[in-house]
């Protein structure tokens, strides 16, 4: 066989494979719980190299098992539009790349959704490389499409980093407030949203002056949000 013809038909057996592997994964987890994340695995390891004691502290529940408080919470927090887009908030995205090309001295401005922030939580690995930002685009493209936005609300409050090592409503929940995800008080709900940011650095159970404005601004925010469709 001609080699160009084997290259290509190589090539094209793997693009059909990364698209039928891809879409099958997302669809399995529209219905199955999410264990396990690379971000869970990433950090891990980084535990292990800094010679820590190794913590993975994560507990799936269903949406209706966490407190209706928290969808509202993240979405003042991290994505006001969240139940009306369709996976990107192009003003936020222009409005992050005009302040970040006018003010390039400042911490960079993100604009990810909560669907773009789930996408790269369960498919991809941290970091602001082109190709990882192009296949974010490519699975929240496609979550989007399978999935429920109450779907991917709960994989969302699933997955998320909420801590060292602590991942998810219950764990959180569990950790720091010492009760059940569903019992999550409005205001505990807001403190939480607000370490989303950097939930390593802030924490919803030692939490600074800082932190207690940025709750105190989201619990204003959830005023204008309303109810979460949690069903």
């Amino acid at each position: 066989m001609n080699p160009f013809k084997l290259i290509k038909k190589i090539l094209k057996w793997i693009v059909v494979a990364f698209f039928a592997s891809t879409i099958l994964s997302v669809v399995m987890y529209r219905f199955l719980p999410v264990w396990v994340t690379p971000l869970m695995v990433i950090r891990c390891y980084e535990q292990l190299k800094e010679d820590k004691d190794l913590k993975l502290s994560h507990d799936w529940v269903s949406l209706s098992e966490i407190s209706p408080s928290l969808p509202v919470a993240v979405i003042a927090s991290e994505d006001g539009k969240f139940i009306e887009h369709h996976g990107f908030d192009y003003k936020a995205i222009e409005h992050a790349a005009k302040r970040n090309r006018e003010h390039p001295e400042k911490r960079k401005l993100g604009a990810s959704t909560i669907s773009q922030q789930t996408a790269k939580n369960v498919f991809l690995w941290p970091g602001r490389s082109w190709v990882r930002k192009g296949f974010e685009v490519y699975f929240t493209s496609l979550i989007e499409l399978l999935w429920s936005k109450q779907r991917i609300m709960e994989v969302y409050l699933n997955s998320i980093e909420m801590g060292d090592g602590i991942y998810g409503a219950q764990a959180v929940a569990e950790e720091h407030f010492h009760k059940d995800a569903k019992d999550l008080t409005r205001s505990e709900c807001a403190l939480i949203a607000a370490t989303l940011p950097n939930p390593r650095k802030f924490s919803s159970k030692s939490p600074s002056s800082y932190m207690l404005k940025r709750q105190s601004r989201i619990l204003k925010e959830m005023k204008y949000v309303g109810e979460f469709p949690m069903k």
